[in-house]
């Protein structure tokens, strides 16, 4: 198993790719704390991780709230290890300049950048101390691309990937690796923003099968399968990537 022995911590994985990463990380072996805001989402997740033979639990977390991250992260590595961080949490909001408010912007930047930070802050000495360990932080193809009309997420989205970056080259040297996720469109409830702003489902169903050259949605088990990628020694030698996986929309 790719990730034997290995502990994992998540946030935002109460449902959509977070949840199919949390179970990815655990079929390939690792044991897994699941977070999400919804602390009964959570609690499911990990029960469904043990009734198929993995380890895991599940807790209530917000991830913006950083003195709770921080425990939450250090009572997990005091049990003895902590090799994989997936910070996921993140927060969508549809609008142009002139549309989006400023406590939009603010709560975009609270989840999408800072909430990222807080997480990888209180993992790294753990992981330094170890000399190995991966995190991985959900970004977006947003990030690497102009969505017209969300200036606050394609706005964050880079933002993070930025981050991602210097994390990387900051601690390549303590053997610790930093990536960024980077989905397309992916059928969750999460695209609620960009349905909004297409203006419906069959809008945002129009856009997918026209303007995607796959000409589909990609399915959280094939995003969870590159957070299994980025989380495992497959990877050993990425850090500071950005992987999109959006069926060739940012060509």
């Amino acid at each position: 198993m790719l990730l034997a022995g290995r502990v994992a911590f998540l946030t935002g994985a109460g449902s959509g790719i977070g949840r199919a990463g949390a179970l990815a990380l655990a079929r390939a072996g690792a044991r897994v704390t699941v977070t999400d805001l919804d602390g009964d989402r959570a609690a499911l997740v990990a029960a469904d991780i043990r009734a198929a033979g993995g380890e895991a639990e599940g807790i209530a977390l917000d991830a913006a709230d950083e003195t709770s991250v921080t425990q939450a992260i250090n009572r997990v590595a005091a049990l003895g290890r902590l090799d994989i961080l997936h910070s996921h949490a993140g927060f969508q909001v549809p609008g142009r300049l002139t549309e989006a408010s400023v406590n939009d912007m603010d709560a975009s930047w609270r989840l999408n950048v800072r909430a990222h930070f807080i997480a990888a802050r209180a993992a790294m000495p753990h992981m330094q101390r170890a000399r190995q360990g991966s995190i991985i932080i959900t970004a977006s193809n947003s990030g690497v691309q102009i969505d017209r009309g969300m200036i606050a997420y394609a706005t964050t989205k880079h933002a993070v990937i930025a981050m991602t970056r210097q994390i990387a080259a900051d601690y390549a040297a303590d053997n610790v690796r930093c990536n960024a996720l980077c989905p397309g469109f992916v059928d969750t409830p999460f695209n609620q923003g960009f349905e909004a702003q297409m203006g419906g489902r069959n809008a945002l169903e129009s856009y997918v099968a026209s303007s995607i050259p796959m000409g589909r949605w990609a399915t959280v088990e094939e995003v969870a399968a590159s957070i299994v990628y980025l989380a495992s020694d497959a990877s050993s030698f990425m850090t500071g990537h950005a992987l999109v996986l959006d069926g060739g929309e940012s060509l």
